[in-house]
């Protein structure tokens, strides 16, 4: 038996996943050894009590957004290759959280205007220039925040996440056309749709769905061949099928390209 099994730290290391918000909080956990460097131990302490300052002292705590964006950053190193709009909104919030804490960290509220030397001078600060978490700013020292990438991102992605419309010229345009090629092929659906259902061809109370990324009208298969058009699927009790008329089968394909454009 381990020593870490005889003092059940193996159970304060499971209890600990339990707080870890990303891989790279498990990875940290994972990591931990026994210490026997007393500067080592000393300065984790001195860590930890600043931090623990900060968390009781600090009246709006920065937000804990941690994403292991490692593997997506690294595959960027391969020219043609981009960033999937999930992953930048990770990367965004992951920048955002990590500014936060950093100006935290180094900021200096002991920084006096004025301090003349004169204890009675009221601007005299006897602990102006004093670093307020020394131990936590040298942990910090040489990490960068990237407000560029900051600001780039946040003109690029709403407060959602999605990439604006106004990202580019070219994505407006294609979202533009994009949304008048969809609502030309739900008019004609609409249209389609209602003049079947006052032959009796579909029921009263159905409307266009989507299967496969197509709109499609739902007909029962005893009627599927009163409507011009192709089959793409049926519904599981097999008493539907989804029929996408011949008349929207062009607008729809066009629509494809687009997303594909869009993408």
């Amino acid at each position: 038996m381990t020593l870490e099994e005889k003092i059940g730290f193996n159970e304060i290391r499971t209890l600990l996943h339990g707080y870890c918000t990303s891989p790279l909080g498990h990875e940290r956990v994972d990591a931990m050894q026994f210490l026997a460097n007393h500067e080592a131990v000393t300065t984790l302490h001195q860590q930890l009590a600043e931090l623990s300052h900060i968390l009781q002292t600090t009246m709006e705590q920065p937000e804990q957004d941690f994403f292991d964006l490692r593997e997506d950053i690294h595959r960027l190193r391969i020219e043609g290759t981009y960033l999937e709009e999930q992953t930048l909104w990770e990367l965004l919030r992951t920048l955002r959280t990590l500014h936060a804490w950093v100006k935290i960290i180094r900021e200096n509220p002991n920084t006096s205007v004025q301090n003349t030397g004169e204890a009675n001078t009221p601007d005299y600060n006897p602990d102006a220039g004093k670093i307020t978490y020394p131990a936590l700013e040298k942990l910090a020292e040489g990490v960068f925040t990237f407000l560029s990438v900051v600001r780039h991102l946040e003109q690029i992605l709403d407060k959602h996440g999605r990439i604006k419309d106004e990202a580019s010229r070219e994505l407006l345009s294609i979202r533009h056309e994009l949304k008048r090629a969809e609502g030309s092929v739900s008019r004609t659906l609409a249209n389609i749709l209602k003049s079947a259902q006052a032959e009796g061809l579909v029921e009263k109370d159905v409307a266009p769905t989507m299967r496969d990324g197509r709109l499609v009208i739902p007909v029962v298969p005893a009627m599927k061949r009163r409507i011009k058009g192709i089959g793409h699927d049926e519904s599981a009790t097999g008493k539907t099928v989804f029929i996408e008329p011949a008349e929207v089968v062009e607008a729809n394909n066009r629509i494809r390209e687009l997303e594909a454009e869009e993408r």
